[in-house]
């Protein structure tokens, strides 16, 4: 029998996105709820609880109160929420991010998905600070912009209304929720400043990371840095780290060149004999950042193959 697999908030942009990559598997079976008991929590608990897998595209209050419905301890939960990735007993959903994490995916029964910024910073940060390159201490400064259609239903038609802005930079707080996880998991022993931005396209994302090279362990050159990174992910699928010789010969990025992929671009830039560099990570903040990770979540946790329907 196929696994059965229920996406609870099916209706929102990732949860519409998992399940157009999932609607022609033969080897699981989606679950869906009426549409009329959406909000009802006996239905919902009802379909929660006779799934194999669960994922959870929800606002983080609701991924909380999801769990806290599910009662059999068979059941496998994605949270593709906030709520719970730096939280005690959920594994972090980045497969990529350490050689030992996939395995920890495959064993787990709770599994938070990665915000989308995360995913660029974390995968250039943490081979970095894991090599001794990068000092945990070093003040690191994250700048991103995202397509609209991360920030849900509301901001997707702001800018998609005739008077919608080009652009908006936020999170000026500095309070992101993001922040907390791309400190963990990117070995950080202090929070980076964190500069989100999302402009008038719909899907797609840029992050950079600016480094000043002489306060890095050993003033490394921009060779270093990129050593390190196609070491990291040298065996990767997903994740492709492009040679300087193809690096240096651009002059821009789009950040909507992987939309509809899995995939995640690093590249470094920098003049040879520099003492500056620029690490860009580009992703589609729906696919890598979010529906196409639930995904390979999912494939892992289940024992399919993990590139199906990716």
């Amino acid at each position: 029998m196929s696994p059965r697999i229920f996406i609870d908030g099916e209706a929102g942009t990732t949860g519409l996105q998992i399940q157009q990559r999932l609607a022609m598997r033969q080897d699981i079976s989606l679950m869906s709820i009426d549409p009329l008991h959406r909000k009802d929590p006996a239905a919902r608990a009802d379909m929660l609880n006779q799934a194999d897998l669960v994922i959870l595209c929800l606002p983080d209050d609701a991924a909380r109160e999801a769990v806290t419905l599910i009662r059999s301890p068979s059941v496998k939960i994605i949270d593709a929420s906030s709520a719970h990735r730096t939280a005690a007993g959920w594994t972090y959903g980045f497969a990529e991010m350490d050689p030992d994490q996939r395995a920890a995916i495959v064993a787990s029964r709770r599994v938070s998905n990665p915000g989308c910024y995360p995913t660029g910073a974390i995968a250039l940060i943490r081979p970095l600070v894991s090599s001794g390159l990068l000092p945990s201490d070093y003040p690191v400064t994250i700048n991103a912009v995202s397509g609209y259609t991360g920030g849900g239903k509301a901001m997707i038609a702001e800018f998609e209304s005739s008077d919608g802005e080009a652009f908006r930079a936020y999170g000026l707080s500095l309070q992101h929720k993001h922040v907390p996880e791309m400190t963990v998991y990117a070995g950080l022993a202090q929070p980076p400043v964190f500069a989100p931005s999302v402009a008038r396209f719909a899907q797609g994302m840029i992050v950079e990371i600016p480094l000043h090279l002489d306060r890095l362990s050993g003033g490394p050159g921009i060779r270093d840095i990129q050593a390190v990174l196609e070491q990291a992910y040298r065996n990767e699928a997903f994740v492709d780290v492009v040679p300087l010789s193809q690096t240096s010969k651009l002059d821009r990025l789009n950040p909507e060149v992987l939309n509809g992929t899995n995939h995640l671009r690093l590249h470094v830039f920098g003049p040879e004999g520099g003492r500056q560099a620029r690490l860009v990570a580009v992703l589609d903040n729906l696919g890598k950042g979010a529906s196409g990770a639930a995904v390979q979540n999912m494939n892992l946790m289940l024992g399919l193959a993990e590139g199906a329907g990716l």
